[in-house]
Formats: C-alpha cells, sequence, structure tokens
C-alpha cells in the first residue's frame, strides 16, 4: 500500500512540474485533429 501511495506521490509531482507541458502537447494533439477533420471535409 505504501509502495502505491508513493508512486502516486511521484506521478503527481511530475504532473505538477510538467504540466505545461503536457497542455502545450495536448495543444497540438488537438490542433492537427481539427486541421485533420476541415481537411477531409
Amino acid at each position: 500500500m505504501q509502495q502505491i501511495v508513493s508512486g502516486y506521490r511521484g506521478i503527481s509531482l511530475l504532473v505538477n512540474v510538467n504540466w505545461d507541458r503536457i497542455l502545450y502537447l495536448a495543444t497540438i494533439a488537438v490542433a492537427l485533429l481539427a486541421g485533420a477533420f476541415f481537411g477531409s471535409i
């Protein structure tokens, strides 16, 4: 149980530190999907 909690804390720390990078990559992915959608119309 303690291993799971420490693993969760580690993942939470990584997300908090890299939140802007995750948001940046998600924005690029959404833009590419939108471009593909509008290009196929």
